[in-house]
């Protein structure tokens, strides 16, 4: 043990969704983590549109709130763009290239512009060496990253006005790989190369990640929600859109509410997991898939879980990054846990303090 090592400092897993800002900061001892501080904050409307900032001011302000409710200290921080804003590719370079990230980086620039329909000048840009190209050891594979500028500048722009450091812009997806590896260490019973299919049902956008053995093999997303449940109850008893929201988590709503409003929207629900898995079996030629974990607001839907396992035959749980780790006194137990299952990209960011 280094007495001497200096502590690295955390870094903030910020998730700036379509209807909140999530933060939360973990601490690791001992291969153990634990939650130091969380927050969620209602953002206004507007201020982002399906995933993609259109005041960044708002944002930043209510990162600022989010940080003064949280009680933390940190003042660096991680955030991701959805992968609708990301171009990935996988692409093969000469293998002799491996040990030199400046020759690597160079030639991967010369080439991007055959991978990426937009001018380089536009775009941010990233790559990670995955490794030898399995048909040809000559060669080795490099997933390629992009992201139009603005994408990237708007999030850090909100960073900077809560005085944060952007210190990481990761992709919601790979952040999901991320913490996704905490609900497999839970499930797990030996077998290797499980396929693990996480279904992240936000506000307004719902993603499909499937990773099997710890990586991300196939991602999409669609816009379908939490809000059109709001809508429907808004319209249905003539409320606010706030009030339908307030009473949607609260309770509160008329008796039939429950059989005529929420069990045809979870039936819904059903229906859009199981066409998202259609797509993933007919992309390509894998295995079937041995879980669904269920993240994002709409997972605390009581039942969902019940609901999607008898219809897909498949076992489904609802994603807890958070069963095994220990809490600061700060964060609240029952908060954490009702929120768990929104907070996995949150999560994978907040790990990437441990890198």
């Amino acid at each position: 043990m280094s007495l001497l090592k200096p502590k690295q400092p955390a870094i903030l897993g910020l998730d700036i969704s379509s209807t909140t800002v999530k933060l939360l900061e973990l601490s690791k001892a001992d291969g153990h983590y634990k939650v130091e501080s969380l927050a969620i904050e209602p953002l206004p409307d507007d201020a982002v549109s399906e995933k993609n900032i259109q005041d960044p001011e708002a944002v930043g302000e209510c990162i600022q709130k989010a940080l003064k409710k949280s009680g933390t200290k940190a003042k660096n921080a991680a955030v991701a763009v959805a992968g609708s804003a990301v171009i990935t590719k996988v692409i093969t370079m000469p293998a002799n290239l491996a040990d030199n990230d400046s020759e690597l980086e160079s030639q991967i620039e010369m080439e991007a512009d055959q991978y990426i329909p937009y001018p380089l000048e536009e775009i941010n840009l990233d790559f990670e060496v995955i490794g030898p190209s399995a048909d040809n050891p000559e060669t080795i594979d490099v997933l390629l990253a992009a992201s139009r500028s603005e994408n990237i500048e708007m999030r850090t722009t909100a960073l900077e006005i809560a005085n944060l450091k952007p210190k990481i812009v990761d992709v919601e997806a790979y952040a999901i790989e991320k913490s996704s590896s905490l609900i497999t260490e839970q499930i797990e019973e030996g077998e290797d190369n499980r396929i693990i299919a996480v279904v992240d049902i936000g506000a307004t956008m719902t993603s499909l990640n499937v990773i099997e053995d710890g990586h991300l093999i196939y991602t999409r997303e669609q816009s379908f929600g939490g809000k059109q449940l709001t809508e429907e109850i808004m319209r249905r008893y003539g409320l606010s859109y706030e009030e339908a929201g307030r009473l949607k988590k609260a309770g509160g709503l008329p008796d039939n509410y429950i059989p005529e409003v929420l069990e045809p929207f979870k039936e819904t629900i059903a229906q859009q997991v199981g066409r998202f898995l259609q797509f993933f079996y007919t992309a390509g030629q894998h295995s079937n898939v041995s879980l669904i974990a269920l993240a994002g607001g709409c997972a605390s839907i009581p039942g969902i879980d019940e609901l999607i396992e008898s219809q897909l035959e498949t076992p489904t749980v609802i994603a807890n990054p958070f069963a095994n780790m220990s809490l600061s006194p700060k964060v609240n137990p029952q908060s954490l846990s009702n929120d768990a299952p929104s907070l996995m990209i949150a999560c994978g960011l907040a790990m990437r303090s441990f890198d």
